[in-house]
């Protein structure tokens, strides 16, 4: 796909980021001992990240971080995505959340595709009457961009939660924070960093599902 100028991109949500102030320095990590981490606190609000893992390239793009998750805030994810390469073809991989089958996605898509038809009315009729009639409009193979929706429980297929695991381990677990703005600025240099020095396409080792009679 990569060659082709098709970007395949694994997107999801991380809520209820907490910004922690650690009230007591972590101690000093010590030969043959873990680190350990203060665990009083206090709280300084939450974030949403919204973020987009390149599946070929093997890194983070686009990532939006803010105090909500509604339908609108991911519509404006996907539109600011998009208009890196605005002409090109784009594949999203999510999972069935509402949020990812919205009038507004469906509105953004269409738009952004050239396709003027009649896109009917939210819960009266047409592609925006349901969640199933906007997603099926959603991943349709013949639009430039469209979303491939992964089957319930198995978020272990989308490899952005590989990278979620990442952030939590090596980041969100350690840091101490005064306010949701240095958080925001925290998420977004360690983003950075990572690119820069740790980009790389994960190893997918899943062959599929074992078909057991």
């Amino acid at each position: 796909m990569l060659e082709q100028g098709i970007h395949l991109i694994s997107t999801d949500e991380m809520t209820g980021i907490q910004a922690l102030e650690r009230l007591f320095p972590n101690k000093r990590i010590k030969p043959k001992q873990v680190e350990k981490i203060g665990f009083e606190y206090e709280r300084h609000g939450t974030l949403s990240l919204i973020a987009n893992w390149d599946v070929a390239r093997g890194k983070v793009v686009s990532p939006s971080i803010g105090p909500t998750r509604t339908e609108q805030d991911f519509s404006e994810h996907i539109q600011r995505t998009i208009k890196i390469d605005e002409k090109a073809e784009w594949i999203f991989i999510v999972d069935k959340l509402n949020t990812h089958k919205s009038e507004s996605l469906v509105k953004l898509v269409a738009e952004s595709c050239g396709i003027t038809i009649d896109l009917g009315r939210k819960g009266k009729e047409g592609i925006l009457q349901s969640m199933d009639s906007r997603a099926d409009f959603l991943s349709d193979e013949s639009h430039r961009i469209r979303f491939v929706y992964i089957p319930k429980h198995t978020s272990w297929l989308n490899q952005i939660e590989c990278w979620f695991s990442i952030l939590v381990r090596r980041l969100l677990k350690r840091i101490t924070v005064r306010s949701t703005e240095e958080l925001s600025q925290k998420i977004l240099n360690f983003i950075d960093y990572f690119n820069q020095h740790f980009a790389k396409p994960f190893v997918w080792k899943f062959k599929g599902f074992k078909d057991h009679k």
